[in-house]
């Protein structure tokens, strides 16, 4: 996982899950079951293009600021109930920064923002899922390097013996 940067290595090609926070509960929870995904960024519209990250709204969010305590999803609007001012991280930041943000804090989804702001400019979002991936295939070099020191550069784990 070393030197392993948030964009590209982590985050490739992704399409972004954003909402203004004018938006409903209602209008965010269709997106998010629609693009399956388990959170969305909350921005705004920038005058010379971009979007301003404004907070980010998770499954989480859902089921504690509004269904737990029993807001109307249509009536409610995202500012209300989002996170806002998330913490973020910079397109340069490695992966093992997220995952210890993330560890720390307890999230499961990080705003990347270009400058690393939480004002800034949205570029992606991290989730523990991709930085999972990142670790698992880490961990899969690790053992086929490891077996070729030992067992000779012809050695592999899947090869019959």
């Amino acid at each position: 996982m070393p030197n392993r940067k948030l964009i590209p290595d982590v985050i490739k090609d992704q399409q972004l899950v954003c909402l203004p926070p004018e938006a409903s509960v209602q209008d965010a929870a269709l997106l998010m079951a629609e693009r399956r995904v388990a959170a969305l960024l909350v921005t705004q519209d920038r005058p010379k293009g971009g979007r301003s990250l404004k907070g980010i709204f998770t499954e989480r969010d859902l089921a504690a600021r509004v269904v737990a305590v029993g807001r109307d999803p249509a009536a409610t609007r995202l500012a209300e109930v989002m996170t806002a001012s998330p913490d973020t991280l910079g397109p340069d930041a490695h992966a093992y920064e997220a995952l210890e943000l993330m560890e720390r804090h307890h999230y499961r989804h990080l705003p990347v923002t270009a400058d690393g702001e939480s004002d800034g400019t949205v570029m992606g979002i991290v989730s523990i899922r991709d930085l999972f991936a990142v670790v698992r295939a880490h961990l899969e070099d690790e053992i086929r390097d490891r077996e070729a020191f030992i067992f000779g550069s012809n050695y592999s784990a899947s090869a019959p013996p």
